[in-house]
């Protein structure tokens, strides 16, 4: 299977700049993976298609604001200030980052960076251009990235994000992504409410989104694609939250590919989900055999990107194309910032 099957042709001006308001104002294709028909709705009528007993799994990720700007040192009379992008990937250590930095062919391994309230070292290299980083620094890291950092959007969002926290789900809990879970984004509180006010149960799982979100598939033929670990967590709560559905025949739609990607970690053989938390390199593409999920809340992806895989391997290739192709007849707004899907 090629990485050219998942291309669809996307005009430049349907890629969502800015986010809706509010968000749930959003628009919301509906497939109808039975008849293989097609609705137009906005968000909010999301509560329309689910039931009392349904179990929605979301991830409560939080993105940190990763990108920060250094100047390379020692400085000298050429010394161009705050030219070195990082974005901050995944923790190793306490002190200890893998990040992708720009330009990074000039990090060589000892190379200091100044942040301003921080300091760098480059200690070592990772796959495709990874760069480990060993920060320096007084006080509480996560304080000093609030103060210096920069949300993560993006390299197709070129206008400038006013709210930061519309980077953010209005669920996310646990600091560690780099970017957001997009489908989540649509959720107000009062919508969760209301959902849950119908009978629906909130299950909450973690997946810290990593690398994989920015490398795009390279292979001609996707089975030579090498997924990037990102960690991942299901409690014993949760974990029973999901399986009391199954065991009972009730649906479990989960909000997101990375949603999905934890579930289908964490089944087990007995096909209910175990609690457990490690790293997760799950590469869903079409031919995969779903064991959990039985509806998908998703954004509309890059073409040739795993994310669009995922969506194939759930309702198949040409219906994902074609509902695709759908989105785009009808000018729906895409990726990060864009409308949704709701598969069912």
């Amino acid at each position: 299977m090629k990485t050219s099957d998942f291309y669809y042709d996307l005009p430049q001006e349907l890629i969502a700049q800015t986010p809706i308001e509010p968000r749930d104002a959003s628009r919301l294709l509906v497939y109808h993976k039975d008849g293989e028909s097609i609705e137009h709705r906005h968000f909010y009528d999301v509560i329309d298609y689910l039931q009392k007993g349904d179990v929605l799994v979301i991830n409560n990720t939080k993105v940190i604001p990763a990108r920060i700007f250094a100047t390379r040192l020692p400085r000298t009379e050429k010394t161009v200030e705050r030219n070195t992008e990082v974005l901050l990937l995944k923790r190793k250590e306490y002190d200890v980052w893998e990040c992708i930095t720009r330009p990074a062919k000039k990090l060589k391994v000892g190379t200091m960076l100044d942040f301003g309230k921080m300091q760098g070292q480059v200690v070592g290299f990772g796959e495709e251009g990874v760069r480990f980083i060993k920060f320096i620094f007084d006080g509480v890291f996560e304080n000093i990235l609030d103060d210096i950092g920069n949300m993560p959007l993006p390299p197709y969002i070129t206008q400038k994000l006013e709210d930061k926290s519309r980077y953010q789900t209005v669920y996310g809990k646990i600091d560690g992504s780099a970017a957001a879970p997009t489908a989540g984004l649509h959720f107000t509180p009062g919508l969760l409410q209301k959902i849950e006010d119908k009978g629906v149960q909130i299950a909450k799982v973690l997946l810290h989104v990593g690398l994989g979100t920015f490398r795009p598939v390279k292979e001609d033929d996707i089975l030579n694609h090498k997924m990037h670990s990102e960690y991942f967590e299901v409690d014993e709560l949760n974990a029973k939250i999901i399986n009391d559905a199954l065991a009972e025949g009730r649906r479990v739609i989960c909000v997101g590919t990375t949603s999905v990607r934890v579930v289908e970690s964490a089944v087990g053989e007995d096909g209910y989900v175990k609690a457990c938390k490690g790293e997760t390199q799950i590469f869903i593409y079409p031919g995969y055999k779903f064991k959990v999920v039985k509806g998908l809340i998703t954004n509309f992806h890059l073409p040739e990107s795993t994310l669009i895989m995922l969506v194939s391997a759930f309702i198949g290739r040409e219906n994902t194309l074609a509902a695709y192709n759908t989105a785009v007849e009808e000018k729906y707004r895409f990726f990060s910032f864009g409308d949704a899907m709701l598969v069912l």
